[in-house]
């Protein structure tokens, strides 16, 4: 598993937002602030919106903010929001997919993927926006 450069950028932009405390960003600023490309910005932007995990207001004052506490976002969250759910292997986000297993009934390597998978996201849920 590879963290996409989107995946940083969304990141960085919780992050940001978590830092503005109950501010209103907009768009453009946020851009400008991270350095991210502002057509970037805003599609990152509508999948954390989707995702819930942020919000916006629409008109002269509008903008970005968060939707929840930053303690209540974890890096989990902002991943899947992007990536979708989190698959170290495809054997691993569906049996069909892992010839081995179809075969046998069994695979080592599957089982012991699943275990790393599982600390993956254990480690990912850990660390919040909080500070």
């Amino acid at each position: 598993m590879r963290i996409t450069q989107e995946t940083d950028y969304a990141l960085r932009i919780i992050d940001y937002l978590s830092k503005s405390g109950c501010k209103v960003v907009d768009a453009s600023t946020i851009s400008e602030k991270l350095k991210v490309p502002l057509r970037f910005t805003l599609k990152i932007l509508r999948k954390l919106n989707l995702a819930g995990l942020t919000s916006a207001n629409r008109g002269v004052k509008g903008g970005y903010y968060l939707k929840k506490e930053p303690r209540e976002i974890t890096y989990k969250d902002v991943l899947e929001a992007i990536e979708g759910d989190l698959y170290i292997n495809k054997c691993l986000q569906d049996q069909v997919n892992c010839s081995r297993n179809m075969k046998t009934g069994e695979c080592v390597i599957n089982e012991n993927l699943k275990k790393i998978q599982d600390k993956l996201n254990m480690e990912l849920e850990k660390y919040t926006f909080e500070n």
